[in-house]
């Protein structure tokens, strides 16, 4: 737990969290970019979590808003190549997200798995726990540093290496969880509470990416898909009201087939 003087917080339903934003949500409504508006209400929530309770909070982002790697793969570019881009592109986003936060006073450091030390630090695992001991938010960019593997397969790596004890996986589009179908297009979809890991690989749910599912499956790591910018949904998730959808190993009795609310995102 970080060294701060905690008497006034409130414990939280974990210790240690990882947050996974996707690139997406900090165009907010914009097609590309990082929109201002969006990423300081994103900062001033996360802010307000590690004020009010005992958490440790670690961030993992995306780069869809300005670069992914699929796309410039579906164009003809060279695969690696364009997972490349996508990882610098997801630096940007956590300098960004670094300066936001610090200007509410929030300590933060980045660290890249690609090594740019005159931006960031390089990703060092216990470097990484220290900070968080110590209070600060770490921002982990650049994705693995390996071509082929999503930012949601990082969340998981990451969130194992640093003894997290959930992946918080916050969704961009207004949906609130994992639902029966797309809610956007079909009204009688319905949200599910809670499906297990084998439930989301057999029935096919874009929650998260086979193998970073598969990943916190072998490690007992739960999954929460929540609404990212629903006002005040973080700090209900650490107080320990039922926001979004809970994956863990547990089945749900649901024997339906879903559909995620929102895809995963790189």
């Amino acid at each position: 737990m970080n060294g701060e003087a905690s008497a006034a917080k409130r414990p939280a339903r974990w210790g240690r969290v990882l947050l996974k934003l996707s690139g997406e949500a900090f165009a907010g409504s914009l097609e590309h970019g990082i929109d201002g508006v969006t990423l300081r209400a994103i900062a001033e929530d996360i802010v307000a979590a590690r004020r009010e309770f005992e958490v440790d909070v670690a961030i993992v982002v995306g780069g869809g808003n300005i670069w992914r790697g699929m796309t410039g793969a579906g164009a003809g570019m060279d695969r690696a190549q364009a997972d490349y881009m996508g990882m610098l592109a997801t630096v940007i986003n956590a300098l960004a997200l670094q300066d936001t936060l610090e200007q509410l006073d929030q300590p933060t450091r980045v660290q890249t798995a690609i090594h740019m030390a005159q931006v960031a630090e390089p990703y060092i695992r216990r470097r990484a726990i220290r900070h968080l001991e110590k209070g600060r938010v770490v921002i982990f960019a650049g994705g693995t540093g390996n071509p082929f593997f999503t930012t949601d397969t990082t969340a998981a790596l990451r969130a194992v290496e640093i003894d997290a004890e959930v992946v918080l996986k916050g969704t961009h589009g207004g949906t609130d969880g994992i639902y029966t179908a797309d809610p956007r297009r079909d009204p009688s979809a319905t949200r599910l509470d809670h499906v297990s890991y084998l439930e989301v690989l057999n029935r096919g749910l874009k929650v998260m990416d086979a193998t970073a599912i598969t990943l916190c499956m072998d490690n007992d790591l739960p999954i929460v898909v929540f609404d990212l910018l629903g006002d005040g949904n973080l700090r209900a998730l650490l107080a320990g009201e039922p926001v979004g959808t809970l994956v863990d190993a547990a089945e749900s009795g649901d024997g339906g087939s879903g559909t995620p609310g929102g895809g995963a995102s790189v």
